[in-house]
């Protein structure tokens, strides 16, 4: 087992930093043009020195990878294309002793076509206890040769396909994704087997991919036909692919297991929009964590961002639970990009990021945040989303965000690979984006976000999980913290007067003693 860190309390995760590894595109250690466990290893000492307390690792088992590793074959092993196990164990034990705690992806809803029991499953024929693991259902039709209900896959088509004895599968995200069938006693338990796997190894605890699937409506019925039936959001009660109760059944399952290893946590990757059943998700035997999406996709005014921030907090009171910040990540535009590019996006990001990270309750930061990495356009040829492909190539896909990271160098790769064809390819023109150039300057995005988390981290103006929201000039936010941090945020279109305090940090210059527009200030009285 890995040594433990022990810089964090036991409930840790309450005020903790995040910084999410998009594995395939963080850093290349074998020179594939893929990231990989060796190149997140030798990247640590950077995330130390960033100031973030853990990580979140996305898939790295064996999978074909139809959707880039969220199609998982085996999730007790390491596809080879990021290393093997022994490679995992050392990074795990080297996060530790730097004071990071690791946590990794879970994906329950689904398995990889390729897994074996979606093989034997398909061997086994009707009514085998093998197609039980799995949702088979029979047709229907005279001949039954049409989809079992009307449910869509989030990624473009039909949620069913059909295998060659005439039944068919349930798969809510890709073909080689079948769902998994929850009320079969053997598929939760095989659950617990590959927590308890990767939690004896000594991981810090868990992302869970789809918190709010898993469980499906007894008879699968046909659901309220919708527009918009893609990925990432909210579509209501009519919706019965998602958000079921019996779904409550299985974070019960999950915490249970979770309470054999103190301190260790999930959190629940949950797309429902109501504060009262996100609340659910958070009752004291369920998760410690939800991402409550609302500040990623609020718009940049005054009005949007206050509502996330309140709907946010009501999510949780009431609940054991602090609130839990993202503005990126891997399945969402880039917040540069969202805030309108270019320079002005990038100083919007900048004010986000202290905005968010002033807020009580635990953030996420998705790996090229703190370098302010924008989306990229890429060519139809290099797409590789399953959702470009399944929409007939009318929705380009998430590649946009996914762009590998720009480590150093003028060039392409820009130090992410010692091959210039990367998986995703990289843009010219990024030379004063990397790592190493922002580091070297006191004003970039880098040494915004350093600065943040170092105060985020001894400054005990940040103490307490709650906000007081304060008067403010019309188009801004302000409200403080109980230990005496106060947060301004100027959307007004001009420059405002900061308030009477001590300017701890700045999104951009104040030395006139005025709040310039599309910026953030932290103060103490």
């Amino acid at each position: 087992m890995s040594p433990e860190p022990t810089t964090l309390p036991a409930d840790w995760w309450r005020e903790a930093v995040f910084y999410q590894v998009y594995i395939r595109s963080f850093a290349d250690g074998n020179g594939d043009g893929v990231g990989d466990l060796a190149g997140l290893r030798g990247r640590l000492t950077y995330l130390r020195d960033l100031g973030v307390d853990a990580l979140w690792i996305t898939p790295f088992y064996p999978s074909p990878m139809a959707d880039h590793g969220y199609d998982v074959a085996d999730p007790r092993d390491v596809e080879p294309v990021f290393g093997d196990l022994a490679e995992f164990d050392a990074l795990l034990a080297e996060a530790h002793a730097l004071g990071i705690r690791v946590t990794i992806d879970l994906v329950p809803n689904h398995s990889s076509h390729d897994h074996e029991w979606f093989q034997a499953a398909l061997a086994a024929g009707p009514g085998s206890p093998e197609r039980a693991r799995y949702l088979f259902r029979d047709g229907r039709g005279p001949d039954g040769s049409e989809p079992p209900n009307n449910w869509p896959s989030v990624f473009g088509g039909p949620a069913w396909t059909r295998v060659p004895d005439g039944q068919w599968y349930l798969h809510i995200f890709a073909p080689e994704q079948p769902d998994l069938n929850f009320a079969d006693p053997e598929v939760v338990a095989d659950l617990e087997e590959t927590m308890r796997f990767w939690l004896d190894r000594g991981v810090d605890g868990f992302r869970i991919d789809v918190a709010h699937g898993m469980a499906k409506p007894e008879g699968l019925p046909d659901m309220v036909p919708m527009e918009d039936t893609g990925l990432l959001d909210d579509h209501g009660p009519g919706d019965h692919r998602f958000d079921q109760d019996g779904v409550h059944v299985v974070h019960r399952r999950i915490r249970s297991v979770l309470e054999e290893y103190p301190g260790r946590m999930a959190v629940g990757e949950v797309w429902v929009s109501d504060d009262e059943r996100l609340a659910q998700y958070l009752r004291p035997d369920e998760l410690q964590l939800a991402f409550n999406f609302k500040l990623l996709t609020a718009e940049w005014t005054p009005t949007a961002l206050r509502d996330a921030i309140v709907h946010s907090l009501a999510a949780v009171e009431g609940t054991p639970a602090p609130a839990c910040w993202v503005l990126s990540n891997h399945d969402r535009p880039r917040h540069v990009t969202r805030y309108g590019g270019g320079e002005l996006g990038t100083r919007r990001a900048r004010a986000a990021a202290l905005l968010q990270l002033a807020l009580p309750g635990a953030a996420y930061l998705y790996n090229g945040d703190e370098l302010g990495m924008p989306d990229v356009d890429l060519p139809d040829e290099a797409l590789q989303d399953p959702i470009w492909f399944r929409s007939g190539g009318t929705e380009r896909g998430r590649d946009a965000c996914r762009i590998p990271v720009p480590w150093s160098g003028s060039e392409p790769p820009y130090g992410f690979s010692s091959r210039a064809d990367t998986w995703l390819p990289m843009p010219e023109g990024w030379a004063d984006l990397t790592a190493e150039a922002q580091a070297a300057r006191p004003a970039s995005m880098q040494s915004l976000y350093r600065a943040a988390l170092a105060f985020r981290a001894s400054s005990p103006a940040f103490g307490g999980e709650e906000l007081t929201w304060l008067p403010a000039p019309d188009g801004c936010l302000a409200f403080r913290r109980p230990g005496g941090l106060v947060c301004l945020l100027n959307l007004s279109g001009t420059a405002v007067p900061l308030p009477e305090g001590t300017v701890l940090l700045a999104s951009t210059d104040v030395e006139g003693g005025e709040l310039p527009s599309d910026a953030a200030a932290w103060l103490v009285a």
